[in-house]
């Protein structure tokens, strides 16, 4: 396998965004591993696009399989959903990967696979600027789950304590205040990550 590029950041940072600049213009360069949830699928969300989605069955089926490489749980506002890596074929050997995830599922990816293979990508935002663009997100008629945003926003602050990023080797940080900005850097990080 070649290195996973791993965006991670707290929510409404921009990872999406970027994500998808980087597939556009690196589209032959880049793999992306689609990860699972039992969460519900949210409206324009393909199954086996943005995620595979299942129930708890399906989850506890690949964990007793020993497919799931890694997994984390949340107790939300509407029951329990859970995210997960299932090692199901879709890495390649010699490939890149592009993935967005969490902090603690950037750790047990690298745990599995040797840092070596990892390239973190950390976004990062100013917490006000991030719950104005969640507000806005969630304020169209498709969303309206100001409860689910409210307990992100807050869980946000543990996930990512200062001391968890440093217990994880994050060595460098993109301010996503500018994207144009913010992209050329994470770019220009990549390219020298991959050679």
């Amino acid at each position: 396998m070649g290195k996973i590029v791993y965006l991670m950041g707290k929510s409404s940072t921009g990872k999406d965004t970027v994500f998808k600049k980087l597939m556009e213009k690196g589209a032959n360069r880049y793999q992306t591993i689609v990860p699972y949830t039992t969460r519900p699928a949210r409206d324009g969300e393909r199954d086996g696009v943005e995620y595979f989605f299942t129930d708890e069955e399906g989850f506890q089926a690949l964990k007793a399989a020993g497919k799931v490489i890694e997994d984390r749980e949340y107790h939300t506002f509407h029951g329990l959903w859970r995210y997960f890596t299932v090692d199901d074929g879709q890495m390649l050997p010699d490939k890149n990967y592009l993935m967005i995830g969490t902090l603690e599922s950037y750790q047990k990816l690298k745990d599995y696979f040797g840092e070596d293979k990892m390239i973190p990508v950390m976004i990062e935002l100013d917490d006000g600027v991030r719950l104005q663009r969640a507000l806005d997100r969630e304020k169209k008629p498709e969303n309206r789950r100001f409860e689910e945003m409210c307990r992100r926003f807050l869980a946000d602050s543990e996930d990512f304590a200062e001391d968890k990023i440093r217990a994880a080797g994050i060595k460098r940080r993109f301010y996503n205040d500018d994207l144009d900005r913010c992209f050329a850097e994470i770019e220009e990080y990549i390219e020298s990550s991959l050679q």
